[in-house]
């Protein structure tokens, strides 16, 4: 074996190596980038509305949303059904959801229950009661359609006053 064939041989293997190499980095960043976004938020069936007046009441808004302008006020004319609110329990005050992703409810205060439903960020609801450990939160919509539990920490209560004022402010 001549000098040049040792140098080609050595050459070789100094390739293979760096072709190697570059294949796993190049694999490597490949998986370590699709473990690194975020999923998307999955929709379980348990979450969905449950009442069909409420999802006419939804449709309803998106239709006016994209109706042009000039066609609005013909739009408002025509009455809607409103979700008139139930009354207060003794005890109970109104709450807003600030988790971003909304909250999950379930049908005892504990995370191996039953999901019964799911309430939307920035959501108004009325919170029931507190567990004892004061770790859960009974709520209802405002409606009082669906009741279930939710870890406490998540809402902030509500002031009826301030709220009758922005609502009638923004009329």
């Amino acid at each position: 074996m001549s000098l040049s064939g040792l140098a080609k041989f050595v050459l070789g293997v100094f390739l293979a190596i760096a072709l190697l190499l570059a294949a796993t980095g190049a694999t490597a960043f490949y998986f370590l980038t699709k473990l690194t976004t975020a999923p998307e938020k999955p929709l379980f069936a348990e979450e969905q509305p449950k009442s069909k007046p409420a999802a006419k009441g939804k449709t309803a808004s998106v239709a006016s949303k994209s109706t042009p302008p000039s066609s609005k006020a013909s739009a408002s004319a025509t009455p809607e059904e409103p979700s008139t609110p139930k009354p207060l329990e003794p005890g109970a005050y109104k709450g807003r959801v600030t988790w971003p992703q909304g909250l999950s409810m379930r049908d005892e205060p504990n995370l191996d229950a039953k999901r019964v439903g799911g309430i939307g960020f920035n959501e108004t609801i009325v919170v029931l009661q507190e567990s004892a450990d004061k770790k859960w939160q009974q709520v209802r919509g405002e409606t009082g359609e669906e009741k279930g539990w939710v870890k406490a920490g998540n809402i902030e209560r509500v002031d009826e006053n301030a709220e009758k004022a922005k609502t009638e402010s923004a009329q």
